[in-house]
């Protein structure tokens, strides 16, 4: 009997071995996924680095002060169209985004309004260029300028900034809603003081990207701000047309495409090489912006 008994297969001993060996191969499946992100992650910011560092610096062998003193205008004309951009975006998009998130709620109504704002989201710039010319340049009986460039391009990046404020705002915590309103403040109060200042760093990075929009945008642009800088610096009515708006990007498509100038190439790469620049600063001055919220929301 006690021979039977021996000679039973021992299945704890089995099973242990089955289960360290499921545990090696979860572990081996976990490093080779964890490997393959981590490549992914390198490669992406290592073909980042290439391309800046080439864009960058294929523009600086070309530059000179003839090319700077050419660009100034278009400089001025980019960063003024981003500013004004943004403010319309911001002035329409995050009040969008606030009402969709803490008082729509999510009825019928409200789900063709998220579905609206989507299809915005999605339309070619060269659609809502030939919008904004019949609206901001036709009907209205101007010419080309700055204003009309700016509510163009606000109207891409509006549906972005709605979104995103939105989200942000449906992604917190419950408890910050619920303690703040357990303290008593009012609605409004919690909105403003509570849940707004913890949404900040996503709101801010929606306005990196409507920004990113801005300094890239040129399809929209050519039927709106113009392809031409005559600047007259005693006129500051950017309705006027001594504001017409060509910027950055619209003068590389330009120098890349129709330019005459024998040294079109040299220019079209110094331009790049600012506009480049210009991208890369804005967004470290936002993302330090944002950083600096964030530590004074924690109290550090």
């Amino acid at each position: 009997m006690i021979e039977e008994i021996l000679s039973l297969p021992r299945h704890d001993e089995s099973s242990k071995e089955t289960g360290l060996n499921r545990i090696k191969r979860k572990r081996m499946i976990s490093s080779i996924m964890t490997g393959f992100f981590y490549a992914g992650a390198f490669g992406a910011a290592l073909l980042l680095t290439i391309f800046v560092a080439f864009v960058i610096g294929q523009g600086f062998l070309s530059v000179n002060p003839d090319i700077l003193d050419s660009l100034s205008s278009i400089f001025f004309n980019t960063l003024y169209l981003v500013v004004l951009a943004l403010f319309f975006s911001a002035l329409w998009g995050i009040p969008a985004g606030i009402f969709l998130a803490e008082f729509a709620g999510h009825g019928k109504l409200t789900k063709w309004v998220r579905m609206a704002i989507e299809t915005l989201a999605s339309l070619p710039s060269i659609v809502v260029g030939l919008f904004g010319y019949l609206v901001f340049i036709v009907m209205t009986g101007s010419q080309w300028n700055l204003m009309a460039g700016a509510l163009s391009v606000s109207i891409m990046t509006l549906p972005m900034l709605a979104s995103v404020t939105e989200d942000a705002l449906e992604g917190l915590p419950p408890f910050y809603k619920l303690g703040s309103l357990g303290l008593g403040a009012s609605r409004m109060q919690t909105l403003i003081h509570v849940e707004l200042p913890a949404c900040f760093p996503r709101i801010m990075t929606g306005l990196i990207l409507a920004a990113g929009r801005g300094f890239g945008e040129a399809a929209a642009l050519m039927f709106t701000a113009g392809m031409s800088t005559d600047i007259d610096w005693s006129n500051w009515d950017i309705l006027s047309q001594s504001w017409p708006g060509e910027t950055l990007a619209l003068h590389i498509w330009a120098l890349r495409t129709e330019a005459l100038d024998p040294n079109a190439a040299q220019i079209a790469g110094v331009t790049s090489a600012i506009l480049m620049l210009v991208v890369v600063i804005f967004n470290a001055l936002a993302r330090y912006i944002s950083w600096r919220m964030e530590k004074k929301m924690g109290g550090i």
